[in-house]
């Protein structure tokens, strides 16, 4: 009895520590994970904590309190930087397909990448844009919490050994070119071309926290959101549908759908599968 007792009561502590490192954290530097799905914030958590050598997770409060870089390194492990060049390409040739003849029709078009973590999916959208013929007109602008991860995307220079999958995705995209035309490689890593760069606006943008800053035609948030408990998601939805113009487009992650939130009706399905959407209301 007692030891069912205590297995039940260290649970209830360690979520009273992740609750109080949180808080901490939102208090003392203003990130706000508070939200974010908490059998995934644990697991960074205490990989964390092993990573310092600590003994628990009340210690992690402690160091990053008084260690500016283990407080760095925090923040590291809860951004998500998993992300390719044309990842799930049948998402980019619908929008190919289906989106970009709308959009020709457009004077100019504004795009938000919205958590766009190290930038291979914004350099992505660049390129297919520019094969469609209206890059030109077009501002990308592309956000991420992380300035580790802005300032990777901004220099555009990526490992070589990506090359082989981000070339097959581009193909299965719809490339119309050789792949290869939009970089040159540098030893073992490749820059890809400025002329991708010179329409797009890399900044900080905090989901959690931040308002809209424009409105959009296009707005991309591709598995982020399955990492927000639901009350997170629905703020962040709304973030959305008060950012994106009237019969503008919301592209989201193969995991992720507008079901169940609460601007659900305000969007008519352009493809259930690849999970892309028109606001009509």
């Amino acid at each position: 009895m007692m030891k069912e007792y205590q297995q039940v009561n260290g649970k209830d502590k360690e979520r009273i520590e992740i609750e109080l490192l949180l808080q901490g954290l939102y208090a003392w530097c203003g990130y706000d994970y508070r939200n974010y799905a908490y059998n995934s914030i644990r697991r960074r958590i205490w990989h964390r904590v092993h990573a310092e050598k600590l003994g628990s997770i009340t210690g992690l409060l402690e160091k990053i309190l008084h260690d500016s870089d283990c407080l760095k390194r925090l923040i590291q492990d809860f951004s998500i930087h998993v992300t390719e060049m044309f990842r799930d390409p049948a998402f980019f040739l619908a929008f190919r397909e289906k989106i970009v003849p709308v959009l020709r029709t457009y004077p100019s078009i504004r795009i938000w990448h919205a958590g766009c973590s190290t930038g291979e999916e914004v350099y992505s959208m660049a390129m297919l844009l520019q094969e469609e013929g209206i890059y030109e007109k077009t501002k990308i602008y592309a956000t991420d919490i992380s300035t580790d991860a802005l300032a990777i995307a901004k220099a555009g220079v990526f490992p070589m050994e990506s090359m082989r999958k981000f070339t097959t995705n581009y193909l299965k995209a719809g490339g119309k070119k050789a792949f290869s035309d939009y970089y040159d490689v540098k030893g073992d890593t490749v820059k890809f071309d400025s002329s991708l760069t010179k329409n797009i606006v890399f900044a900080q943008h905090n989901l959690v926290t931040d308002r809209s800053f424009n409105e959009f035609h296009v707005i991309f948030c591709r598995n982020v959101l399955i990492y927000f408990d639901k009350a997170l998601q629905n703020k962040v939805h709304q973030l959305f549908y008060d950012s994106l113009g009237m019969f503008g487009f919301l592209g989201l992650g193969d995991r992720e759908s507008i079901l169940f939130t609460d601007t659900a009706d305000c969007y008519e399905e352009i493809s259930r599968h690849e999970k892309l959407y028109k606001k009509i209301k």
